[in-house]
């Protein structure tokens, strides 16, 4: 059974993450589209006319630009009991789960299939000899970035890989690479390339 995902965004703010899920999966996904106009006002008393009252799907992904649109659609969500998640946000209402980037998403129980193949990254490494025979994705960024780079690591002499595949990421990453994240002192790109980096590293362990 397809999961069905509601997608808020506003002017296309969402539209890679939902390219890479419909690429990257495997048809497994209804996704429901809620484009919300970007010219608004400043401060919104009242976002009833931008919401809908009711949400019918398994998981809402916020791509909204608006912090009161965030706001009471994690209120809203919270009242339909749909788990919402809201990458790179801070959201102070709902029960919205927010990690840095899309790709730094954890397991989380209740997140269905969706939660299963995006998020922190899973990959799976074989080699011959010092070199990359082959790098299977289990898990990755709903971006895709995760796929598109271990394709261009892939056959790479290892030593070489480990310094690519981050690189890689950032090249195909969608978030704001102008973004700051003072806790963690980078870029959300930067955030990305280094888990990504650490998801390397980490298989290679396992083998």
């Amino acid at each position: 059974m397809m999961q069905t995902i509601a997608v808020f965004q506003q002017n296309g703010s969402g539209n890679t993450k939902i390219q890479g899920i419909n690429r990257f999966g495997d048809r497994q996904f209804q996704i429901q589209i809620f484009d919300i106009a970007p010219d608004l006002p400043e401060v919104l008393d009242d976002t009833s006319a931008y919401l809908p009252e009711v949400i019918h799907a398994d998981l809402v992904l916020d791509y909204l630009k608006h912090q009161d649109l965030s706001e009471d659609l994690s209120r809203l969500c919270e009242k339909l009991g749909i788990p919402l998640v809201a990458s790179g946000k801070k959201i102070c209402t709902g029960n919205a789960i927010c990690p840095p980037t899309c790709c730094t998403l954890a397991e989380y129980k209740g997140l269905g299939e969706y939660g299963t193949l995006f998020g922190a990254p899973k990959i799976q490494v074989e080699l011959d000899h010092d070199r990359i025979a082959d790098i299977r994705v289990q898990r990755g960024a709903p971006c895709g970035a995760t796929w598109l780079a271990a394709k261009k690591v892939a056959g790479l002499p290892l030593a070489e890989a480990m310094t690519r595949f981050g690189l890689e990421v950032q090249f195909f990453c969608s978030a704001n690479p102008a973004g700051w994240d003072p806790l963690y002192g980078k870029s959300p790109v930067h955030v990305a390339a280094d888990i990504h980096t650490a998801a390397l590293k980490t298989s290679l362990k396992k083998r």
